[in-house]
């Protein structure tokens, strides 16, 4: 589907530019099919009744642009329907610039900023202005509680709006949400006093009581065991499940990427692993409730002592203004972090029958991808398995494990860095492969989907070519069912832990998509027949009810099956 905001930003001249700096491609996709991105959906609205300011910039006949920070009480930017907003000009705020160029020029440009959550959203418009005497259309953009008097109000009808990646918004916060913060840590600081207290006002019942007891009651400042740690991690787990681990090392492996290591909190070996294996970790969002991340175990699977993740820090999907549960893991995990968590799971196994019969493996990782694949290669090592692989980024800095992998299969693995023009031959790479060779890959969409591509062109067998995407994992409760599409005449058959758009994608389905979380409404298609259960955030009301419009990414169907437009 098209992003209206891109339709309109995108001149001729920036797509020159974005062609110069080699974007352009990952740009043109948004430039195709219906226009969206105008109609606000709950999300937006929400989202503008909280603000109490905002930044406008108007255009004069010099061609100059005149920017203005608008402020008010919380609210005053009010919502007046799926298309338009408004605002009132009160007595003592009055913007004669602003006003004097709309009159020429009706274009407008909004920023709305929300600082605490480093989310910002950008708003396209065109103005119409209302008039002291025109009391029906003051009123909608009134506040009660507000006594200053209007003198005129402003209109604005949507033509387009996009949200913004948060990477360089600095939280700042105001005095209010500050004292919110301080006072819910104070009343946690209370309660663990209180445990610690009950706790050491009971008989020790061995040793290593006595000595954590002593070190409390006594200021011993020697060196502390990682026993009397787990022991003095009196705090509830973060998350829920029958795993629980406790966080024992941290390390920056890029300027972007951290990896967490995961030992068993009361020092037992670790449930058994194989390679491709990925942990459902807990972390706690802005609105206080607690998600489930999956991450790759990167670590060694022939270990029992250790779990390793290696996390991305991106602001990919706060673009379209959701919150990143890398970013929030970031923030929040420490050392002596206990979580709870499922047993790992593991969908995305090496085929080792295959390669016990001499069967080669050929392993491609882009970017953060490589986290299952350093895994897939150790064990293909220790069990001296033929293999190849090849790895792919930016710059061997941006790399994750660049220098250990390179010492560990030195001629086993091949490094692709971008910012030397070294690029990865996917053609050849699969070309040049043993004819019962399996492939294995994982990275950014782009590339698994050139990897599918190009492996259709050779005829190599879908079943050798075994791939994982960094997506929407599909809910544990979801039933198969059969999607009917009407101008293909064709059926899907979609399995209970597949999504609807990675099955039409498998059956070589020609769909668009982009973030495949239901954020953005580039797979949306029209439902013709079936119950949609809509899980996505991005349609509003009217676009799923009315309009008929689903997003297979994340949505599923209440009925057996469900008929799409497509």
């Amino acid at each position: 589907m098209a992003h209206k905001y891109a339709k309109i930003a995108f001149t001729d001249t920036v797509k020159l530019v974005q062609q110069q700096h080699n974007s352009r491609r990952g740009y043109e996709g948004m430039e195709h099919g219906d226009d969206v991105n105008f109609l606000l959906s709950q999300y937006e609205a929400d989202f503008i009744s909280q603000r109490d300011s905002f930044y406008m910039a108007s255009v004069s006949e010099t061609g100059w642009p005149y920017v203005q920070h608008r402020g008010g009480p919380e609210g005053f930017l009010r919502v007046i329907d799926e298309n338009t907003i408004g605002f009132a000009d009160y007595s003592g705020n009055r913007q004669y610039v602003s006003t004097g160029n709309f009159i020429n020029n009706d274009r407008v440009s909004l920023i709305l900023m929300d600082y605490v959550n480093k989310r910002r959203l950008k708003i396209l418009g065109r103005v119409s202005r209302i008039e002291a005497d025109d009391s029906e259309n003051l009123a909608k953009v009134e506040i009660a509680s507000f006594r200053a008097p209007v003198e005129r109000g402003f209109l604005i009808h949507i033509e387009a709006f996009d949200w913004n990646c948060p990477k360089y918004i600095t939280p700042r916060y105001n005095e209010q949400q500050l004292k919110a913060l301080t006072d819910e840590l104070q009343t946690q600081n209370k309660a663990l006093k209180q445990q610690l207290d009950e706790k050491l006002s009971a008989e020790p019942k061995n040793l290593l009581q006595e000595r954590s007891a002593k070190r409390l009651t006594e200021q011993d400042n020697s060196l502390i065991s990682i026993d009397e740690i787990n022991y003095l991690n009196i705090r509830a787990p973060l998350g829920e499940g029958p795993l629980r681990l406790i966080v024992t090392g941290i390390r920056q492996l890029t300027p972007k990427i951290r990896a967490y290591e995961f030992r068993s909190e009361q020092g037992e070996p670790l449930p058994k692993i194989a390679a491709g294996a990925h942990l459902q970790v807990p972390v706690k969002m802005a609105d206080g409730k607690i998600q489930q991340r999956h991450y790759t175990i990167c670590s060694n699977a022939n270990r029992r002592d250790v779990y390793e993740i290696a996390v991305l820090k991106t602001g990919t999907a706060n673009e379209i203004g959701q919150e990143s549960g890398a970013n929030a893991l970031h923030q929040q995990y420490h050392l002596g972090q206990v979580i709870a968590c499922p047993l790992p799971e593991n969908h995305f196994a090496l085929q080792n029958k295959l390669h016990q019969q001499g069967a080669p493996a050929v392993f491609i990782a882009g970017g953060i991808g490589i986290t299952p694949i350093k895994a897939m290669m150790q064990s293909m090592q220790s069990q001296e398995f033929s293999f190849t692989g090849h790895y792919a980024g930016k710059s061997a800095q941006e790399m994750a494990f660049h220098d250990r992998l390179q010492r560990e299969f030195n001629n086993q693995l091949s490094f692709y860095h971008s910012d030397k023009n070294q690029r990865l031959n996917i053609k050849a790479a699969l070309r040049e492969a043993a004819d019962d060779a399996v492939f294995y890959f994982c990275g950014p969409n782009r590339l698994i989907d050139e990897i599918l591509s190009i492996g259709k062109q050779l005829g190599i067998s879908t079943n050798r070519l075994r791939f994982e995407r960094f997506n929407h994992q599909v809910d544990k409760n979801a039933q198969a069912l059969a999607v009917h599409l009407k101008r293909s005449k064709r059926t899907i058959r979609v399995p209970a832990k597949q999504s609807i758009l990675d099955a039409l994608i498998e059956a070589d389905v020609g769909v668009a998509y982009s973030c495949k979380t239901g954020d953005c409404k580039a797979c949306v298609v029209q439902v013709l027949e079936g119950e949609p259960q809509h899980l996505d955030t991005a349609l509003s009301t009217i676009e799923r009810e009315q309009q008929q419009l689903f997003c297979p990414c994340v949505s599923r169907a209440s009925s057996q099956s469900i008929t799409l437009d497509i």
